[in-house]
């Protein structure tokens, strides 16, 4: 195992990716509750539909972040001195935790404004110390081992999105709402354990007076191609990825199946999605994965669009599809973060990177709005056949943008 050095300390890179992944997910954990167990214990306790609706409002700290990540960063990377993100993290997961547990001292039938608020206050806090994350994971691995980095990354969403959802709901069924919130903050302070336990290593690169900022991110020509290319890579599965749902149910599936299909099966599947493309990485480098994983997507797509231009199909058919879905996705998270972690700058890691995942959550949202416009309006056989179109454009244009960025700005993840 690879060691990273720390002023005589030694700490494994196995201990570095325990850190990683342990905040990842407890990141993935917060935002699950948000999202995912939060609305729906709104709705069985009786609260409006326009009110379930506004709890997405809570995605805005996520895809705005990168607003004030320069500042999050200047506290990181000091002028002189040692890094500090533990000191950004610790306090960070301290007060996630202290929030999650005062989500008991309320109840959701009566004070769901009131839990709302605090859930926003989770979310600022959970993108914060997603920045400062970020910038750690960066400069700790080094690029040959940055694909591993997203396999934490990944898996650690999806085992928080478990966690999140079905885990938060099951826990409240069986200890209440208080019980729920008190063993979520529990779980929060254990996967913290990592991150308290290990000294930050010294990332061994040079001191620079460099203030970080967005006008600096946005003066690398690597970072706007990035950018561009980000877009375009997660256009068409972006699209069409919140259609799949409402598709099956069009077709006769059940709740109970899509559950399965969505909760077991497709965290599974997602989970080997992701180790396979961190194995894949590690042999072939990531520019051939990107590709491979680019061509799937559209593969993935089409199939889908031409399964609508066909009658009455079995059912399997259509869950092996979704089944598929996860495992692409995931695949293709994995490839395109590690590429934008090389796009990155070592300056200032936590700004350039936060602004990539910015980037494919703003496409997330439009995407996704356009998708069921689309669908709603002219059907999803339009939804699913724009979305195939625009991945087969990103296909064409992926050699062309990668030669452009190598030739503007040489970096190791381009070689």
């Amino acid at each position: 195992m690879a060691l990273l050095a720390d002023t005589g300390r030694v700490v494994s890179t196995g201990r570095i990716l325990l850190l990683i992944a342990g905040i990842y997910t407890s990141q993935s954990i917060i935002s699950s509750i948000a999202f995912l167990g939060f609305p729906a214990v709104l709705r069985a306790t009786g609260a409006r539909l326009d009110l379930v609706g506004a709890v997405s409002l809570l995605m805005l700290p996520w895809a705005l972040k990168f607003l004030w990540a320069p500042m999050v960063e200047r506290l990181r990377i000091p002028p002189r001195g040692r890094r500090r993100s533990r000191a950004i993290i610790l306090p960070g997961q301290a007060l996630a935790m202290l929030a999650t547990a005062a989500l008991a001292l309320f109840d959701p039938r009566q004070d769901a404004i009131l839990l709302f608020a605090i859930l926003a206050v989770s979310a600022c806090i959970a993108a914060s110390v997603d920045i400062a994350c970020d910038g750690f994971a960066v400069e700790q691995l080094r690029p040959e081992i940055r694909s591993w980095g997203n396999v934490m990354q990944i898996g650690g969403g999806y085992f928080g999105m478990m966690v999140g959802g079905s885990l938060f709901l099951f826990l409240m069924d069986q200890a209440g709402w208080a019980g729920a919130c008190l063993a979520t903050a529990g779980l929060l302070g254990a996967l913290t354990l990592p991150t308290l336990l290990t000294a930050e290593p010294d990332p061994g690169t040079a001191r620079q007076d460099h203030r970080p900022s967005l006008k600096a991110a946005w003066a690398r020509p690597e970072l706007r191609w990035g950018l561009l290319l980000v877009v375009f890579y997660q256009a068409g599965v972006r699209l069409a990825q919140g259609m799949v749902t409402p598709l099956l149910i069009d077709r006769g599936f059940d709740l109970t199946t899509i559950g399965l299909l969505g909760g077991i099966l497709g965290m599974a599947s997602s989970l080997i999605g992701t180790l396979a493309a961190g194995l894949a990485i590690r042999k072939g480098g990531v520019l051939p994965v990107l590709k491979a994983c680019l061509a799937l997507q559209l593969a993935l797509l089409l199939t889908f669009f031409l399964v609508l231009q066909i009658g009455e199909l079995p059912r399997e058919v259509l869950a092996g599809l979704m089944i598929a879905k996860f495992a692409v996705m995931a695949a293709g998270f994995v490839t395109l973060y590690t590429a934008a972690m090389g796009w990155s700058s070592l300056k200032q890691p936590g700004v350039d990177f936060t602004l990539f995942q910015c980037a494919d959550a703003g496409i997330a949202g439009l995407a996704g709005l356009t998708g069921g416009m689309l669908a709603q309006h002219w059907g999803y056989s339009a939804c699913f056949g724009l979305a195939a179109a625009l991945s087969l454009f990103a296909v064409l244009t992926l050699p062309a943008l990668l030669r452009v960025m190598k030739a503007d700005q040489p970096h190791e993840v381009l070689t």
